[in-house]
């Protein structure tokens, strides 16, 4: 059944986002009657399409039981990277559970958004994030964050983890069964060609436990879908 997420709920009904009209419509070519599941402040209705002229309108047909993320608040800081791979990786990491993405500025990232074009692809990512969370059938939407330095990636709050091309000892594994049970992870990777090495010992020096994937270099848009994978095995039951 498709999932779509409400922008507004009144009484029993709900208003769905304009671009879902044309999925809905012609994409899926469904009509008044057919059922649909909806997204609401993260609760899930089963409703039936009443209205499909100018805007979506359903109508809820039953509530059900409120479903919980199974892995950690995750904050996946990320660089800016050229468009195909930032599209990648956002739609992966959606579908694996991440809470938050913020884009970094790093030394070595070779993209470069003045304001304007970054609240432009701003836009476009918050997007495909909500479409990948429809077709991957969750109930919440990750959000995209304003970007960020690595002074103010320092100050958020959670169990802080930086993926390392230089740590050889601790791993990723060994560090999640480490820290157990927490509420909010939060993961830094490097650019294509890594950290540089005072930005990772800055890191460091803030809290954070660098870590290594393994003995082999990773592309830049496989190490979130490794990290992410390797949280779900951990705390999945």
């Amino acid at each position: 059944m498709q999932r779509y997420f409400a922008r507004e709920k009144h009484e029993t009904t709900f208003r769905l986002n304009e671009d879902d009209l044309y999925h809905i419509t012609v994409v899926m070519r469904m009509k008044p009657g057919d059922e649909i599941e909806v997204v609401y402040n993260q609760s899930v209705y089963l409703c039936c399409i009443e209205n499909v002229n100018k805007e979506v309108v359903v109508r809820m047909k039953k509530e059900y039981q409120q479903e919980k993320e199974r892995i950690p608040h995750v904050i996946f800081c990320i660089p800016f990277l050229k468009e195909q791979k930032m599209d990648y990786i956002l739609q992966k990491a959606t579908e694996l559970g991440v809470s938050e993405i913020v884009p970094t500025v790093l030394n070595r990232s070779i993209i470069k958004l003045d304001d304007a074009k970054f609240q432009k692809k701003k836009v476009r990512w918050q997007k495909i994030c909500k479409e990948a969370s429809e077709q991957s059938m969750r109930n919440m939407i990750p959000v995209i964050r304003d970007r960020m330095t690595l002074s103010e990636v320092a100050l958020l709050d959670g169990v802080k983890i930086v993926c390392s091309t230089r740590e050889k000892e601790k791993s990723l594994k060994k560090l999640l069964q480490t820290v157990g049970d927490c509420d909010t992870l939060v993961i830094v990777i490097g650019p294509e060609g890594g950290l540089e090495e005072e930005e990772e010992n800055f890191l460091v020096d803030a809290g954070f436990s660098s870590v290594t994937l393994g003995n082999r270099i990773l592309r830049v848009e496989t190490v979130p879908l490794y990290v992410l994978s390797a949280i779900n095995y951990n705390y999945m039951e």
